[in-house]
């Protein structure tokens, strides 16, 4: 099968789950077409990233010239299918927090898209985030294209009116990443649609988990890995560590990761006077990732908003211990006691208790929480797994063609 993949930001340092779901479709048998609006403006610490980008083709390079020779020269070899895919992007404009203007740029992009495809003989394309990359495959789609598919991951399509109903309805299938998930697209879309809608989890790559048990250590250390963001909570985080530093609670806080948010979080460190405590790393591998989840005795991370964190499963499948909060598809990984501890978003109450649970508790139990998440991770969270269930229904969509 040839299938086409299609993201806003590919490679990006925060979506290696895209990258792990492409090789391991790959492994399988499948070619895929690597296409993206644009790539990923900061640094790309993992040298699998960087392979990536060089098999990429991006839709905005080139410039204004670059779209508008696929746009003319679709419009007069199919002015037919021209017109309906300016129609759906209008009706998609109406209610959209974009302007007209930005869905009629989307269909100039769907145009680039798919001469692309029609060279490639892509049999499929794939989208991931049910946002504005989905609606440019659907573009596509309309004009002459194959049929599309998209994985939802949440928590921006469910919180903003991306016409995800269309969406759905003109897809060949919708995948969400939990059962969570699937609920939130059964909330946006018809009901004769649901069918469409699949679970796949997002995959974990054996060479990530793959290493020796690394004993809990002594070491108060806890360590958070994401993007500094409003979302991710880390400023909630950092009022919480205050809260144990003056209570006299020894603990060592890593951030890995880098972000918006970074200025507002370095003041809150010198602030809240925890310079000797909490370490940010910065943008860094996977590799360098994993080093500092096996220094840790646990996971935190106090989001807000998400859909199912990768990262909880990364540690998870490393032995290690999470604290998270009670939101979104968390729960169906996470269960409170056996392999972590949930606490209510946005409590910093909540929040400090189960890190001063975890810091205090001996390392065996922690081993015994790491042992149960090990297993836990592994059961729900194989890539290749995961991807023959999606090359499954790629195979079913290509077969209605034929």
């Amino acid at each position: 099968m040839k299938i086409a993949y299609f993201v806003n930001e590919y490679p990006k340092v925060s979506h290696s789950f895209i990258r792990r779901e492409i090789l391991a479709l790959e492994r399988r048998g499948l070619e895929i077409q690597r296409l993206s609006l644009r790539g990923w403006s900061g640094p790309l610490p993992d040298q699998a990233d960087r392979r990536e980008r060089e098999r990429t083709r991006y839709v905005l390079r080139g410039g204004v010239l670059a779209l508008v020779l696929p746009t003319l020269s679709r419009m007069l070899t199919s002015p037919v299918r021209f017109c309906r895919a300016l129609r759906l992007a209008v009706g998609m404009s109406h209610g959209s927090e974009r302007s007209l203007a930005y869905h009629l740029v989307y269909v100039a992009e769907a145009c680039r898209v798919v001469q692309w495809l029609e060279a490639a003989g892509a049999q499929h394309i794939h989208a991931h985030f049910g946002t504005n990359s989905t609606e440019v495959v659907m573009l596509s789609r309309a004009l002459g294209g194959p049929p599309y598919s998209f994985t939802a991951h949440g928590p921006d399509e469910f919180l903003r009116p991306m016409g995800l109903d269309v969406k759905i309805h003109r897809s060949a299938f919708a995948v969400a990443i939990s059962d969570f998930g699937r609920s939130q697209l059964y909330l946006r879309a018809r009901f004769q649609d649901w069918p469409k809608i699949k679970v796949v989890h997002c995959g974990l790559e054996p060479s990530f988990h793959d290493v020796p048990a690394v004993p809990i250590p002594r070491t108060p250390r806890l360590v958070c890995v994401g993007r500094l963001c409003e979302a991710k909570g880390q400023i909630l985080l950092l009022e919480a560590a205050a809260s144990l530093a003056a209570r006299g609670v020894a603990f060592e806080l890593v951030l890995a990761g880098d972000g918006p948010m970074r200025p507002e979080l370095e003041t809150l460190i010198r602030e809240r006077q925890l310079a000797d405590r909490v370490r940010i790393t910065g943008w860094i591998s996977s590799e360098a990732v994993r080093d500092e989840i096996l220094a840790a005795r646990a996971l935190v991370l106090p989001s807000f908003a998400e859909g199912l964190p990768v990262v909880l499963m990364e540690a998870m499948a490393l032995r290690r211990p999470v604290l998270t909060t009670f939101i979104a598809g968390i729960p169906e990984l996470v269960i409170p006691g056996e392999n972590g501890w949930l606490f209510p978003a946005g409590s910093v109450e909540h929040l400090a208790g189960a890190m001063e649970d975890c810091l205090t508790r001996d390392p065996e139990q922690l081993r015994v929480m790491g042992e149960a998440g090990h297993t836990r991770a592994l059961d729900r969270h194989s890539i290749d797994t995961e991807a023959a269930r999606l090359a499954t229904h790629f195979a079913a969509s290509t077969a209605g063609q034929q």
